[in-house]
């Protein structure tokens, strides 16, 4: 798997290279706080009739193995989440003192009715059956949203936070967020500390766009997760989903820059990372070397294999996506079909509990008892029942001691976030010298194990020798299990090997190591951002900004304006007088009335500086008689509405328009939502309302395909906001810029004040020229200057207005001031 991570502003360095091995990292860290609903502790109480409390690490938590894993001294790990036990109110106080100070855990206590609400209402039955595909599409379903429910999910979320809050030191650590449980706590973390170094991961699946959009709180949902600096997903496929529901919703799109993939999201960098979680080796291999699990497997042994049977195993929690009826139905298939297995083939399926409650597990427990019923009825013989229900907690080692034996493992889950049984079997099935012994192996005799595992599960895409089916599919499935059980030694054993190398070496301290490092790596530019919280509730965001890059004040500029008496004003049209998504893209009578009044004033000379065609321009601005206009990107000027219009640069052959015009005329075909616009002396092919997506990718392959028709053509091809344009070379708004104020320059009326406005790619010309100028003769020496972009982004501009309605704030401020009688 590929190690993805952030975008770094170091290019050069070697150490930001996507094949550095974080296992190598000497990174130093203060403190690690682990947050997740559940705490890895198992609690009991010290006897019926004690108020005491007994505590010991849950060695299964994840949470416990992954500070295993990082396996580093010098990283303090501090853990936050809920016990599984219910503490009384008058010993809360007791049992966090005890937690904290031997186990440095901080426990979240929450009232039984917030828990219930909030667990087994909003997670389980609400988030958990959503993400894994399941839509509320009838009231029996269940999952149907709750808004007393979410209220629920806030406020844990909430009281996360507070807890958070009493131990945190947030200039120096680390926060590390786990799961689908706390997905609004970045929020009020963010909320709290503005440069807070936060990282995310989601064991689950992430949804398709069309089936995530249909939950009603789908952007608070979104926000809450965009305030962590770095968020981790098992596949590609679950990052490819979120960042499409970020396009499709929020308008926000992703860059892919040396192997790391980051979203831009007011100013900050919110890094995606990919990589699967990991198994426990060391654990493992303990548990493996037990002597009871020896014991086991010598008793399973007699069981199985001196009856000359074969097993297959099944290890899965009772709920409805783990699939257990397929493999069931298959294993069935398989028999009726093979009959040569029937007596020999033995399927056993080790049943955990579900770890929610309601109707749907109760509907799989009985299926599942039935089915089981069926085909042992069907197919059993004294001593021979083809399959073995196993639905009673097993010890860890006793479930290793079944993989160990097992011939092939079948994991057919219809949709599981990651799912590490199959690694646990592998491992399982290396062994070690003892084990050997009891299975009556030589050592020096390669491994073998076979898989068959479904395609919707998180693991999938790292078990490349796993037979991999479509648990829907029962005839494929009862096909793949024939298939491993037909299987050559000699392949077995290299599809073993193959997926040991992989298992053995991304283990959970790889992970961690991994995660642990692309989060700092992230955050290394905190402290010289400008940082500051703007939007209520769970629309809270953090504006970061570089030192340099600054919102243009109201009372800078009209201090500035009334100083000068040589100004010049350059701006934008679309996007900055105008907002891009409005439907009547004509000024309004206020903006003309704005502009007029800026004309008007002797001391200033405007000009709009736009893309469209100078027959609208015209139109639009006749109003605005001493209005200079800039149309087509500045081919088309007049300086003032009564003389006529010139060109800056040479006039244009346009006969290439004859072959770009058929190539975006295809495009158009199959894009719907799409459009041409002729102009005189460019073709514009517009997406604006086509599906974003699709309009993306299509763009693209226009852009390369009028880049290969065009190559001898004098023309450029520019991508731009939801458009392809081709256009004459040497044609831009900075050669516009340039010839105001050479023009200027040449009257003797050098300009004190410019200002220039703009919202995209095209205008970063204009602001090049004009923040070049400064330091050439074409403007007064200690001219005040602004530089300014719509929105907090990527530019060359100083200075950043955040919308439309805020330019023409300004550029009215300004006019009324123009409007003012000069004192005498």
């Amino acid at each position: 798997m590929t190690v993805a991570g952030i975008i770094s502003d170091l290019d050069d360095d070697p150490s930001e290279s996507v094949c550095s091995d974080p296992s190598s990292s000497s990174v130093q860290r203060d403190r690690l706080i682990i947050v997740a609903n559940q705490l890895p502790i198992r609690a009991q109480r010290k006897s019926e009739n004690s108020t005491g409390w007994i505590f010991s690490w849950d060695e299964t938590s994840l949470l416990l193995q992954l500070k295993d894993g990082l396996g580093d001294d010098e990283i303090e790990v501090i853990y936050v989440g809920c016990l599984k036990e219910e503490i009384h109110p008058c010993e809360q106080d007791e049992v966090s003192q005890i937690l904290l100070e031997t186990f440095k855990c901080v426990p979240t206590f929450l009232p039984p009715d917030l828990f219930t609400r909030y667990y087994h209402g909003f997670c389980k039955q609400q988030l958990w059956p959503l993400f894994h595909y399941m839509l509320p599409l009838s009231p029996d379903l269940g999952g149907r949203f709750n808004r007393s429910l979410w209220q629920a999910y806030v406020s844990v979320n909430k009281i996360f936070a507070d807890r958070i809050m009493e131990v945190i030191n947030p200039e120096d650590d680390f926060v590390w967020i786990h799961d689908y449980h706390l997905m609004v706590l970045p929020t009020f973390l963010r909320k709290r500390f503005n440069r807070v170094k936060l990282g995310f991961f989601l064991h689950s699946p992430f949804p398709s766009s069309e089936i995530y959009r249909t939950l009603p709180i789908r952007e608070e949902l979104l926000r809450a997760l965009l305030n962590s600096d770095l968020i981790g997903f098992h596949t590609f496929d679950y990052a490819r989903h979120f960042l499409s529901c970020c396009s499709r919703m929020l308008g926000l799109s992703y860059e892919s820059k040396r192997g790391y993939i980051g979203l831009e999201y007011y100013g900050r960098t919110v890094s995606i990372k990919i990589l699967p979680v990991g198994i426990d080796m060391g654990q493992l291999q303990l548990v493996l070397s037990l002597p009871e699990t020896e014991e086991k497997v010598a008793e399973l042994i007699k069981q199985f294999c001196d009856q000359d049977r074969i097993m297959l195993l099944g290890v899965d929690d009772m709920d409805i996506f783990k699939g257990i009826s397929l493999k069931l139905l298959a294993m069935e298939q398989l028999l009726v079909q093979h009959p040569e297995w029937q007596g020999k083939v033995v399927l056993v399926q080790i049943a955990n509990p579900a770890r929610g409650r309601g109707k749907d597990v109760k509907e799989v427990q009985a299926e599942t008892y039935s089915t089981v019923k069926r085909i042992n009825e069907t197919f059993g013989k004294p001593g021979y029942d083809p399959v073995v229900l196993i639905d009673e907690p097993l010890k860890f080692y006793e479930r290793i001691a079944y993989y160990v034996v097992a011939e092939c493992c079948l994991v057919t889950a219809v949709r599981d976030g990651m799912n590490l049984i199959p690694y646990e079997y592998i491992i399982s099935r290396q062994g070690n010298e003892k084990l050997d012994k009891v299975l009556g192996l030589e050592s020096s005799i390669p491994k073998k194990s076979m898989l068959v595992v479904s395609e919707f599960i998180g693991c999938s895409p790292s078990l490349s020798g796993a037979i991999r089916v479509n648990p829907w599919n029962i005839d494929a499935v009862a096909d793949a299990m024939d298939s491993a059980l037909e299987m050559l030694e000699p392949e077995k054993q290299l599809r073993h090997e193959k997926h040991y190398r992989y298992v053995s070496t991304h283990d959970v301290g790889y992970w961690a190591r991994s995660f642990l490092q692309d989060l700092e790596r992230t955050c290394r530019d905190h402290v010289r951002r400008r940082c500051w919280g703007i939007g209520f509730g769970l629309s809270f965001r953090v504006v970061a900004l570089d030192p340099n890059f600054r919102k243009l004040s109201m009372e800078h500029i009209v201090s500035a304006y009334k100083r000068t008496t040589t100004r010049a004003i350059l701006l934008d049209y679309d996007g900055t007088l105008m907002p891009q998504a409005s439907i009547d893209k004509g000024p309004t009578p206020k903006s003309i009335e704005m502009i007029k009044t800026l004309c008007r004033d002797e001391n200033n000379m405007v000009l709009i500086v736009s893309a469209r065609s100078r027959k609208t321009l015209e139109d639009w601005f006749s109003p605005c008689e001493n209005l200079g206009i800039a149309a087509e990107h500045g081919y088309f000027l007049r300086p003032k509405g009564d003389v006529e219009w010139e060109t800056c640069v040479p006039v244009a052959d346009c006969s290439w328009k004859q072959i770009a015009e058929p190539v975006m005329k295809l495009y158009t075909e199959t894009t719907d939502g799409s459009t041409i616009e002729d102009k005189e002396t460019a073709l514009v092919w517009s997406y604006e309302d086509a599906d974003p997506d699709f309009g993306s990718c299509q763009a693209k392959e226009l852009l390369d395909h009028l880049e290969s028709v065009l190559a001898n053509e004098p023309v450029t091809v520019k991508s731009g906001q939801s458009l392809v344009e081709v256009k004459p070379q040497g044609v831009s708004k900075g050669i516009v810029a340039k010839r105001l104020l050479s023009t200027m320059q040449e009257r003797g009326m050098l300009p004190d004040f410019v200002l220039c406005i703009g919202d995209d790619r095209s205008d970063e010309d204009m602001f090049e020229v004009i923040t070049s100028s400064m330091a050439g003769s074409s403007i007064a020496p200690r001219a005040e200057v602004f530089a300014c972009t719509v929105g907090r982004k990527p530019s060359k501009a100083k200075y950043y207005l955040d919308d439309t309605v805020e330019i023409v704030r300004l550029m009215q401020g300004l006019a009324s001031v123009s409007e003012q009688p000069v004192p005498l």
